[in-house]
């Protein structure tokens, strides 16, 4: 799709969207990071939407609001003043799990101080939509445009079976990379583990001692070093190595 074009009038939204919610899927078969799977899912968002000049997604946890995929840089920073004014649609859209219209930023009178840094940016409207997945708010969805009054009912349509579309998306996509960051975590660990367990053997060995007299003197040495008992152990391990090259 070309986001300058005018959507026809009598094609269905569903059929619009059809090959969009086909790409949209095939992410899912990927192993693509958060970051890129979000950038695709931005330009998406541009290329369904007509008339609009750019887009991003906000993911919102608790505090926490972070923007992500934003095409561009106007939008990184439209989004960056929502934050630091802690107003603004995006995060209106994300709260109230509705969507949310700007028309013409010159005229926007229910957050003056984030329209009027925004309209700086070149920046006339706006439309963000909310990502919710089951019951979990995940953020907003967002375009822009730099012209005022291009936004209607039908951009309202499009974007909100985008974002119901969307939002499963980037609860998979955020579910796969907490179990891959998790699995990493397992993998180090054990790592971790086997390190200190080599590290006592070499202790043992050296000093004539049991297990957890070896097991002591690592905790001892990372406390007195102050560092990981998994770095104390390294060293404890890389000291052996040397020794065995000499």
């Amino acid at each position: 799709m070309n986001g300058n074009r005018t959507a026809g009038p009598n094609l269905p939204l569903t059929d619009e969207l059809a090959g969009v919610f086909a790409r949209m899927s095939g992410l899912l078969l990927s192993e693509e990071t958060v970051e890129t799977s979000l950038s695709l899912l931005s330009s998406l968002a541009h290329e369904t939407v007509p008339a609009s000049c750019g887009a991003g997604i906000s993911v919102v946890e608790g505090p926490h609001r972070v923007s992500s995929g934003s095409t561009d840089d106007r939008v990184r920073q439209a989004d960056a003043l929502q934050y630091d004014l802690d107003e603004g649609p995006c995060l209106a859209a994300a709260a109230g799990r509705e969507v949310v219209r700007v028309d013409d930023l010159r005229h926007e009178r229910r957050w003056p101080r984030w329209a009027d840094a925004a309209g700086s940016l070149g920046l006339r409207a706006a439309l963000s939509a909310p990502l919710v997945a089951g019951n979990a708010g995940l953020g907003a969805i967002k375009v822009y445009a730099d012209r005022p009054g291009v936004f209607d009912r039908r951009s309202e349509q499009l974007l909100t079976l985008f974002s119901a579309q969307a939002a499963f998306l980037v609860a998979n996509v955020q579910s796969y990379d907490r179990a891959r960051r998790l699995s990493e975590g397992m993998r180090q660990a054990v790592r971790d583990r086997d390190l200190v367990g080599m590290a006592k053997g070499v202790l043992m060995g050296r000093h004539s001692m049991d297990e957890d007299a070896a097991l002591r003197m690592l905790v001892s040495r990372s406390r007195d070093q102050g560092v990981v008992l998994a770095d104390a152990a390294r060293a404890v391990v890389d000291s052996a190595a040397r020794r065995r090259r000499l």
